[in-house]
């Protein structure tokens, strides 16, 4: 009961805050929109470019929305006194799991809907298989923005950690240039980041009909990386007063 009751006290702030309604539904379709039009002119550019920004766009997006909203809760004194309650730290940040999972499933809905349906993204795979990757890529931001917001003071400087640990996954992904092809200190980073799997994981979807091996070994590093990011996470939600 305590871990619903946190989760829907996340979600009931998150339905009060119309720009965070906003980037979660209208920022995905909007630049997967601008996407689709810049390559219009390259036949299968769109294809592969979208179907991995439909992975990434939840992981920047839960990043920024997460690591600001729980700066807040601990700026106000509002974790400090969810502390002083029964109130475990799993059950905080399992709430916090659920509730911006069922937001990124949401997110993920709207924007492969528009992707198949309006702009013909076509794949071999399913498109649910695409969803449930953003779905665990959202997870992910969200543990990883969690963490970042326990070493920020302001949401200014929330917002410079995503350099630090969004953007370097981002550029090494192989989103710009295919893994292989990088130097091999390169490969040894990218290697341990778990936004290289995700991304991989698309690129299984998009080119097989049925789900593949290492589709569902990249979906469970990436699910991996997540219980990880949350288990460190937890070492940051301590009481700071007696």
């Amino acid at each position: 009961m305590i871990l619903l009751h946190t989760t829907g006290r996340i979600l009931r702030q998150l339905r009060h805050d119309r720009r965070t309604v906003a980037m979660l539904v209208a920022v995905p379709t909007l630049l997967l929109t601008l996407l689709y039009f810049m390559y219009d002119s390259q036949p299968g550019v769109f294809d592969h470019i979208a179907l991995i920004m439909l992975g990434v766009f939840p992981f920047i997006i839960m990043f920024l929305i997460t690591s600001i909203a729980m700066l807040r809760e601990r700026t106000t004194g509002t974790l400090e006194r969810l502390l002083t309650t029964p109130l475990r730290k799993t059950d905080l940040l399992f709430g916090y799991g659920l509730a911006f999972g069922l937001a990124a499933a949401v997110q993920a809905g709207f924007a492969s809907a528009l992707a198949y349906l309006l702009l013909d993204l076509d794949t071999q795979g399913a498109a649910g298989y695409v969803v449930m990757i953003a779905v665990a890529n959202a997870v992910l931001g969200m543990a990883l923005g969690l963490l970042a917001s326990a070493f920020a003071k302001t949401e200014f400087q929330a917002v410079q950690f995503m350099p630090v640990l969004a953007v370097p996954q981002l550029l090494l992904c192989g989103l710009f240039v295919p893994r292989e092809l990088m130097a091999g200190w390169l490969q040894a980073i990218s290697d341990v980041l778990p936004l290289t799997y995700a991304v991989e994981a698309l690129q299984e979807v998009g080119a097989h009909a049925e789900p593949t091996g290492t589709m569902w070994r990249d979906f469970g590093i990436v699910a991996g990386a997540v219980v990880v990011a949350l288990v460190a996470a937890a070492g940051t939600l301590r009481r700071r007063t007696p």
